[in-house]
């Protein structure tokens, strides 16, 4: 087992460990309210597993200990931002080569002639991403780990530290909360 050698010390187990769950610790931290610093929650996540990992015991899952963790680090993320709320210019600046010149290839200019679709998906995403951060930490981290990051009920709950039937209970409930507020779309000026 990749944890077990990591645990004691092998390096190479523990960066096949990182590669192999990176991508699904991004994706928890995006899906959290955390899109601008995933990268960084990754860092932190992993960091806090290279420190620790000679305490996992192998009572449950490495991933299921991994989530329980990165949902941890993202709680305690939300929190700080709640304090003192950022946000990142960078993605509104233009992007420039070395030479000087636009780094967007040509295709990302058509598609700037496609702007009223373009603004249709984005306000479909912005609605949905502030759809999932109006749900209580509760709900969303349930619904986060159920439905989009698609792990077993069972796996959820232990992550959680809830029963089974608490988190059917709050991914139905996160259901219903989402649909209420997506039904309220705002309306495209046009």
């Amino acid at each position: 087992m990749l944890a077990v050698e990591a645990a004691k010390g092998d390096d190479r187990a523990f960066d096949v460990l990182m590669e192999r769950y990176q991508g699904r610790v991004y994706r928890l931290a995006c899906r959290l309210g955390h899109e601008t610093d995933a990268a960084d929650v990754v860092q932190d996540v992993f960091l806090q597993i290279y420190r620790h990992l000679r305490g996992f015991r192998g009572d449950a899952r490495f991933s299921t200990w991994l989530y329980r963790i990165a949902a941890n680090v993202c709680l305690m993320r939300r929190r700080a931002h709640a304090r003192r709320p950022t946000e990142s210019l960078n993605p509104f600046l233009p992007q420039f080569d070395s030479r000087g010149a636009h780094a967007q290839p040509p295709a990302y200019f058509e598609e700037t002639m496609r702007i009223e679709e373009r603004l249709d998906r984005e306000i479909l995403a912005a609605a949905a991403r502030s759809a999932l951060a109006r749900l209580p930490a509760l709900y969303r981290h349930a619904f986060v780990l159920r439905d989009l990051e698609e792990l077993t009920t069972d796996e959820v709950a232990e992550i959680l530290r809830v029963k089974p039937a608490t988190v059917r209970q709050r991914v139905h409930r996160a259901r219903l909360l989402l649909r209420g507020f997506l039904n309220v779309l705002p309306e495209c000026p046009r």
